[in-house]
């Protein structure tokens, strides 16, 4: 092939590969760009209430809030550590009075732990999982307590249960052995957002 040949070869290569990349970006702009896919998502605000009760008067009603999305769990710690003198047994001194042997000071943890999952369920309800941990210190006038030696409490509570929007159900009732006070736990589930 000659020279000039060789060259109008060439030329016309590169257009038949212009004109090809034009329409393989002209069938581009006209095809249809895929929908953004959303998917719709339920918020919802469950309310934990812990209350305690002596015989039917209430003492105490402590509310804890947890925003979360149908489906998905949501965590609450609050809480605070409290410091307790380790004391071992006395040993006893020259004049033969006991000194107590003071030890070191130990940290021990009081306060709420909730966990909560919620997953929808047929006829518009959510079942919702619920853990609660709640901790504190007794009153120093608690019956047969020794006065400056902190004890505490414990209550823990596993459930599920099946509430609609608007709903109030109880979770779990527990009477402390010590005190005599009833612990009463409610649970109120609210739709924050509708598909």
């Amino acid at each position: 092939m000659t020279r000039p040949l060789q060259s109008l070869a060439l030329v016309l290569a590169f257009a038949l590969a212009s004109t090809a990349i034009v329409r393989t970006q002209e069938k581009d702009k006209a095809a249809p760009l895929a929908p953004n896919i959303l998917v719709a998502v339920t918020q919802l605000k469950v309310q934990v209430v812990l209350a305690r009760y002596q015989g039917e008067k209430k003492i105490s009603s402590m509310p804890y809030t947890l925003t979360m999305n149908a489906g998905s769990r949501a965590n609450l710690r609050m809480g605070t550590k409290i410091p307790v003198m380790m004391v071992s047994a006395a040993r006893p001194e020259a004049d033969g009075k006991p000194i107590p042997q003071i030890g070191p000071i130990q940290y021990q943890d009081v306060g709420t732990n909730i966990d909560c999952g919620a997953t929808e369920v047929q006829g518009g309800g959510y079942q919702l999982t619920i853990s609660v941990d709640d901790s504190s210190v007794y009153p120093d006038e608690q019956p047969g307590g020794a006065k400056g030696n902190p004890s505490f409490r414990s209550f823990r509570a596993n459930n599920s249960m099946v509430l609609k929007n608007g709903e109030t159900g109880q979770f779990s009732t527990a009477t402390d052995k010590v005190m005599g006070e009833t612990v009463r736990v409610d649970v109120t589930l609210t739709i924050l957002n509708s598909r």
